[in-house]
């Protein structure tokens, strides 16, 4: 009796987090920081900030295959590199050995995955955009799937609390199709850039800005309270910033929860069930299993917090089987699992551009140009439906493009020493409709090593968004030939997959009606409202800007209120 007791008060916590990357690093902050004791439970093993970051100060020819994909990553890491080399020399400790976490394709999708701490948020792109009023409305004006039981004003308040304690830099532009947001000052444009932006609006009239990016160029002081200081324009982020120049929950909100001395941290620890008491209907707390010893146990709160990413969030709400819920966790509606979204890949356009040759550059900008969507907003109408915005811009060729070049000698060597020509691109990020037979279930039959039952994903692009992948290309080659740019080539790669995005979204998606979805307005599990779920899983439609600014924001929200809840003793 005294052994359960101490286990109970040892096991015991006023909140659980599951997961440490970009949301579960946020629900953590905001919970410690109004006063609550949580445990953070990350499946991976544990990352330090700045001392593990083992890639991050290596030089080129540090790096025994000069940072290719060797054959050994090729293999241990084949989801991550079956598109490109997202797993390299440089990167691979930050990504996950998709051979020791197998997962079943019934159709093929590329699952991104990053077990430590920290998790994607380690290694994500940055690119910091508020959805729009449209996107919150588009679902029910067109028919699509369920409306949002929210709008952009229920989250603009929350949008500005996270950008300002992430830090982002940008330009206001007052354009209502990408709302402006708290800004440090923006990077700088390159000349062919600035060209491209002004023959734009003059020739095609679309919006062009500098990319909206979670990386510092003015600290603020509770930047640097968290030891983060300016980006330091070095372009190595996805190794890891020592300088914490860039937004990570490594760098920002798992150190500002340490500080209130409220936050538990247990790594290799893999959440495998929801604990549901029957008499309270309630969860209980969070089943897990020692990814090393195998050892089971048992933690318990007064509410959990599910942030371990949209597919292994829904996975663990599948596998928590209980008389209550037995098709899983809160799935009275069977959408669980259901509606995986994502963006597009591997579409758009590239040309070289002449002239611009006393132009340079400065640093490695880790950023780039943002084109917004034009495509069905105002008086523009397509045969397909919502739109896509761009990313990309201009680079000048540098000593490497001497490799397989023709010549030798001291004169070929003194060219490569110049700056070579311009090249400007940009690829499509476009929006995939929710469908719920785009879809992850878990295989009855087969396990992973822990016993836990594997992920089979069945999803893939439908006919609007094959429709919408031509016009990318159509359109991102009509912009490079009208700002004068040559030699323009088009591509829509036809072997990319959902997934590849990493932006995967929509398992267990918010909604008006328990009927039809699994979370209502605050993000909390209809029929277990001590249930939160603020990751990708709890969108409806995915829209076409980067999302996790948008998670980040739903998360403090829904954190703000669980604590508003809690001490009305409503939870």
């Amino acid at each position: 009796m005294n052994l359960n007791l101490q286990v109970n008060k040892t096991h015991t916590f006023d909140a659980i987090v599951v997961g440490s990357g970009m949301t579960g690093g946020m629900a953590a902050k905001e919970l410690t920081e109004r006063g609550l004791k949580v445990l953070m439970i990350e499946r991976g093993r544990e990352i330090k900030h700045i001392e593990d970051y083992e890639t991050a100060m290596k030089a080129p020819w540090d790096f025994e295959h000069r940072g290719k994909v060797s054959i050994h990553s090729a293999e241990e890491y084949w989801a991550n590199n079956r598109f490109g080399s997202l797993a390299n020399e440089e990167t691979s400790p930050f990504f996950t050995d998709d051979k020791k976490n197998p997962y079943i394709e019934k159709r093929p999708f590329d699952w991104i995955r990053a077990y430590h701490t920290g998790g994607k948020s380690m290694h994500w792109g940055r690119q910091s955009y508020r959805m729009c009023r449209e996107d919150f409305e588009a679902n029910a004006k067109e028919g699509i799937a369920v409306d949002w039981p929210i709008r952009y004003d229920d989250l603009e308040p929350w949008y500005t609390h996270v950008e300002k304690f992430v830090g982002i830099s940008g330009q206001k532009e007052g354009w209502d199709v990408l709302p402006d947001g708290h800004f440090l000052p923006p990077m700088a444009m390159y000349a062919p850039e600035r060209h491209f932006r002004d023959q734009m609006k003059k020739s095609l009239n679309r919006p062009v800005t500098i990319g909206r990016i979670a990386n510092l160029t003015q600290p603020q002081s509770w930047h640097t309270e968290l030891g983060r200081a300016a980006c330091q324009y070095r372009s190595k982020c996805a190794r890891g910033c020592p300088y914490g120049g860039y937004y990570s929950s490594i760098a920002g909100s798992i150190p500002a929860a340490r500080k209130t001395d409220r936050l538990t941290v247990l790594h290799d620890t893999i959440a495998t069930e929801i604990l549901y008491d029957e008499k309270t209907q309630k969860a209980k707390g969070v089943r897990v299993i020692n990814q090393h010893t195998m050892a089971v146990e048992e933690f318990f709160s007064k509410i959990v917090f599910l942030n371990a990413g949209s597919m292994n969030t829904a996975g663990l709400m599948l596998n928590s089987v209980s008389n209550r819920f037995q098709n899983g966790f809160g799935n009275d509606s069977d959408q669980v699992g259901r509606n995986i979204m994502d963006h597009h890949l591997g579409v758009g356009a590239n040309a070289t551009v002449e002239g611009f040759n006393d132009d340079y550059i400065f640093g490695q900008r880790p950023t780039a140009l943002y084109i917004p969507r034009f495509r069905n907003w105002k008086s523009d109408k397509q045969d397909f439906l919502r739109g896509y915005g761009y990313q990309g811009g201009a680079s000048r060729a540098d000593w490497k493009r001497g490799i397989g070049q023709d010549g030798f000698g001291a004169s070929f060597k003194e060219d490569l020493t110049r700056p070579g020509n311009w090249n400007i691109g940009f690829g499509g990020f476009g929006e995939v409709l929710p469908n719920p037979e785009n879809r992850m279930f878990l295989d009855k039959e087969k396990k992973d090593k822990w016993g836990v039952p594997m992920i089979v994903f069945d999803a893939a692009f439908g006919e609007n968004e094959i429709a919408m992948r031509k016009d990318m290309m159509r359109s991102a080659m009509e912009m490079l030939e009208a700002a004068g740019f040559k030699n323009i080539t088009g591509n829509n790669r036809q072997d990319t997959h959902l997934g590849l995005g990493i932006h995967d979204m929509g398992t267990a998606r918010m909604g008006k009606d328990p009927k039809t979805s699994v979370l209502n307005k605050y993000n909390q599990v209809h029929a277990a409202k001590n249930v939160f779920v603020t990751d990708g899983a709890a969108m409806v439609s995915s829209g076409c800007v980067n999302p996790s600014i948008t998670y980040m924001a739903m998360t403090a929200r829904a954190a703000d209120h669980a604590v508003k809840e809690l001490n009305r003793k409503n939870l």
